[in-house]
Formats: structure tokens, sequence, C-alpha cells
């Protein structure tokens, strides 16, 4: 039985996305590009992140367009992608006009996958132009690929009991307005499919998938030693029109899908993150697309298990 929901972020349209990976290695990164005239923001929620021009997001600061957004593996090393996108970028004279040439605006969030296979390969410039070079509007790839290439999920009791994750990417369309979601899931917790109430992946313990939360007072005796080596990190997507003010509200309610899916989340040990883009092609309201979008990032994480496991069998 197929359980994946439908649905990818391309499927907004006015947006192309590309991935590279390095499966003997465990890592990749996913390279999200927006046409002209979007509108960007961001949410941090996690107490580990790993992000570069977050704070340009916010409603307060001056630039309000993105060039790229860049998901990538490697912990703090895989923010190297974006430099090697932005570079590339540059050379297309791709970016904010500044009198003696362009500044790409390229947003980015890693997440912790040194301990999946090999540790020292991480995402860098080149892995970071690769994904560039592929990105394509009609992109609909899932599971082993991207910044998901390394992502594991339910290590509250170390990496020999976790299971593997991946990329997910679901959206929803009502009428003309459509929101996605893609999202490298990387979680300290355990993840369910809360439109089907159950748990998907979670710690493995002597063959039996367990909750995190059911074990939580013994797993806190040794949490010294998980700090920051996990992050879930996304974006959500609508082609509706929005300022920054309005889409921050919608990347704040769309951290509810996080919550749906991922128990606990939002830790000490997890950098989660949520970039977001309008395309700002059709009107809608901040609470309906909000409220899709907590639906829509809830069903990509779903769709980063699913899709990881069948891949893996």
């Amino acid at each position: 039985m197929n359980k994946l929901y439908p649905g990818f972020l391309t499927d907004v349209g006015n947006i192309k996305v590309g991935h590279a990976q390095n499966l003997e290695a465990g890592t990749g990164c996913s390279v999200i590009i927006p046409d002209e005239g979007n509108t960007g923001a961001v949410e941090v929620r996690g107490s580990a992140p790993g992000t570069r021009e977050t704070d340009l997001l916010s409603p307060t600061n001056q630039v309000s367009s993105l060039n790229a957004v860049v998901l990538a593996g490697g912990s703090a090393y895989g923010l190297e992608a974006a430099s090697g996108v932005m570079k590339a970028l540059e050379e297309e004279k791709i970016g904010l006009d500044v009198g003696v040439g362009v500044v790409p605006i390229v947003s980015s969030a890693v997440l912790f996958d040194l301990a999946y296979k090999d540790s020292s390969t991480r995402p860098d410039e080149a892995m970071g132009r690769e994904a560039l070079a592929k990105a394509s509007y009609d992109s609909k790839e899932m599971g082993l690929i991207g910044a998901g290439s390394g992502a594991t999920v339910g290590k509250a009791f170390g990496m020999n009991f976790a299971q593997k994750s991946g990329l997910g990417q679901a959206s929803i369309k009502l009428g003309e307005l459509v929101v996605s979601a893609m999202v490298a899931v990387n979680a300290f917790g355990d993840i369910f499919d809360n439109e089907r109430n159950e748990q998907i992946a979670g710690p493995r313990v002597d063959g039996k998938m367990v909750k995190t939360m059911d074990n939580i007072e013994k797993i806190a005796q040794n949490f010294a030693d998980l700090e920051g080596k996990n992050t879930t990190i996304g974006i959500v997507a609508t082609n509706a029109t929005f300022d920054k003010t309005g889409l921050t509200k919608v990347t704040q309610m769309t951290h509810d899908g996080y919550a749906r899916a991922i128990n606990p989340v939002h830790t000490m040990f997890d950098g989660d993150t949520i970039f977001s883009i309008a395309t700002n092609k059709v009107e809608a309201d901040i609470t309906l697309v909000g409220a899709l979008g907590a639906k829509v990032m809830a069903r990509a994480i779903a769709n980063a298990i699913y899709s990881s496991q069948s891949q893996e069998n």
C-alpha cells in the first residue's frame, strides 16, 4: 500500500529545486531557487541551529526577496554549500544590485549527519554548485536525496537504535491557492503520521519500535551525549501574496506541522528551522495559508519516512 501523501514543492510554480548528494558518505544538499518577485521569511525554533542569512528575513530588516535557499547536511561545515550557490549566482549576475555588482541573497540551514557514515565528507561549494545546476521547475524527488541523504530519527538511545529518514515533500491545492512543503527530517524525536494516528519511526530497542516520551526520564540521564546532533530543516512555499510580516506568521504556524509529526520537537538538541517563500500570484488569508502550511509540513515529514524506508528496502 502506497502511504505517500501527494505533491511536491514545485507544485507552487515559479520555484526550481535541485539536489546533490554523496550517498556513500551519507550527506548532501538541496537548493531552492524562487523566481524574482518573491517574498521570503524564516522561523528558527530549535536550540542548536546552524544557519546563514536568517536575520535579514526579519520583518524589521530591509531585504524581502530571496535568490536561493540551501538546505544541507554536514553540520556547520555544510554552510559552505551556500557559498558555492552564491558564487554561481553572482556569475549569472543574479542578486541584489549594489551598484558595483550584485550580492545574491542566499539563506541556508544545516542538519547534523556527521555520525551517520563518513564524518569527513560534508557538502561544500562544489556540491552546492552541482545542486544548483540540477535545479528544475519539475523536480519531483524524495527520500535518500539532497539534504536528507544522511538524515536519521529516533536517536534518544543513540545512533545504534535510530531509524533512517530522508527528504520529504507534499502539497495541498485549494482552488487557485497552492501550499507546499519540503523537509529534511533529522529529528531527535520520534515521527508520527498524525492524520493516520500512527507512529512511523523511532528508536528500535530489541527489534521493537518504542516511544521516546515513554522513556524520557531514563534518557534524560544521558542528555549531555546528544547535544546538537539532530535538526529538522524545511521550507514552506505558496503562490499566495504576502509581505514579510504576513509570511512570517505563516512560517510560525507551519511549525505546528513539526509539532504534530515529531515528538519531542524543538529540543535543546535540534536546530529546527523553517524557511518560507511566497511567489505572490494569488490573494489568500494568512490564517488559511498558515493552517495549510502546518498540515502540508506534517505530511511532508511523514513522506520523508515513507519514501526513505521504501528506498532502503
